[in-house]
């Protein structure tokens, strides 16, 4: 039964939104999905994609865009009340063979008879828990139980990262069937000619990317650091970059190509279930200097130069040290590229499609 489930193409409903890295993380494993035979519906929630990422996600897959929003985005659980019934409609519009939800708490309360697959990039718990070292309360408290409740209902739980699975753990107890896949990614652009400047890629309204000390550690630095990525969050958080080159919301390819031609990589994030940018970086062989903490350090040990997280001036140091050694950065840009490409987008569909042929095995012994 295995074996037949593994070459039949499924109708694929997945959800998504266009706020942070779960569309790049969608968008490469629809597109994937979709090559190997899959039809992919996208279901987004939030803000609505911008024109270019419409157009992305439409040339290999069917974008529809729901009312409810994600659950991190709002305060009031009953804003959640109309999601099971969004996907039940479209599961049934679309003959849907199984659901892959970018959030568990979207699987509470989902009345469906086919798998239902529930992968955690994050969520407040832990989010808090990493960045804030508290637990969920008040006008949040809800969103524990609700993500509880998800990783009940799902057939199969996913995890992107060890770490992450340990801390999911850690807040909210065992769980079932939870699995680790690592995440994949595109490869880039090919390594070109280095320039001398610090780059950096994130939602820096986040609290969890620590804005405020890479750009403590920018003042520091003889070379410039750019920063690409929003200072303006959706719910009215914001970020300031004083000292670093503010590039804005960026392209992705953009992006890119400025991993490619960037002297350095630098992520200061302390709360990051897998870390996507920093494997982007990775792949065009960009030295990296991360925050030391456990993702990073269970993806990238050995090929990355740590500091040590909230701390301006050893993320400085370790600039510094890099940009007056042209050796040193080749050579663990050479690492990066290595560690890199363990983490490929094959892999990644291939683990899975074993998780969607477990998940369908549970649903059908439920």
């Amino acid at each position: 039964m295995l074996q037949s489930l593994i070459h039949r193409p499924r109708r694929i409903l997945m959800t998504t939104d266009a706020v942070g890295g779960v569309w790049r993380y969608s968008l490469d494993l629809a597109r994937e999905l979709a090559a190997g035979g899959d039809s992919i519906v996208l279901a987004g929630l939030g803000p609505e994609p911008s024109p270019e990422q419409a157009r992305e996600a439409q040339s290999f897959a069917t974008l529809v865009w729901l009312k409810s929003p994600p659950d991190w985005m709002t305060r009031d659980e009953k804003d959640l009340d109309r999601l099971p019934g969004e996907l039940r409609s479209l599961a049934k519009t679309y003959a849907i063979d199984l659901v892959h939800l970018n959030a568990p708490a979207q699987a509470a309360g989902l009345d469906l008879t086919c798998p239902i697959v529930a992968v955690s990039h994050s969520c407040v718990a832990t989010w808090l828990h990493a960045v804030r070292g508290q637990a969920p309360a008040d006008a949040w408290s809800w969103q524990r139980d609700r993500n509880r409740a998800g990783f009940d209902r799902a057939d199969t739980i996913v995890a992107p990262s060890r770490s992450h699975a340990e801390m999911l753990q850690a807040c909210y107890g065992a769980i079932a069937g939870l699995g680790v896949v690592h995440n994949g990614a595109l490869p880039g652009p090919r390594p070109g000619r280095r320039e001398p400047f610090v780059f950096a890629a994130a939602r820096w309204w986040d609290e969890g990317k620590d804005a405020a000390s890479l750009d403590a550690a920018a003042a520091l630095c003889a070379w410039p650091v750019q920063a690409a990525g929003p200072l303006a969050g959706p719910d009215g958080q914001r970020a300031r970059l004083d000292n670093c080159v503010s590039l804005g919301p960026m392209d992705h390819g953009k992006v890119r190509r400025l991993m490619r031609r960037a002297g350095i990589f630098v992520s200061t994030s302390i709360y990051e279930p897998f870390g996507l940018a920093a494997l982007e970086a990775a792949l065009s062989a960009t030295p990296l200097v991360l925050a030391d903490i456990a993702t990073y350090r269970e993806i990238w040990d050995g090929a990355a130069m740590f500091f040590n997280p909230r701390d301006p001036h050893a993320l400085a140091g370790c600039i510094e040290s890099l940009s007056r050694d042209e050796s040193l950065r080749r050579k663990l840009g050479r690492r990066a590229a290595r560690q890199a490409r363990k983490f490929s987008l094959g892999k990644q569909v291939r683990m899975m499609r074993d998780i969607y042929n477990r998940a369908a095995l549970t649903a059908a012994g439920r």
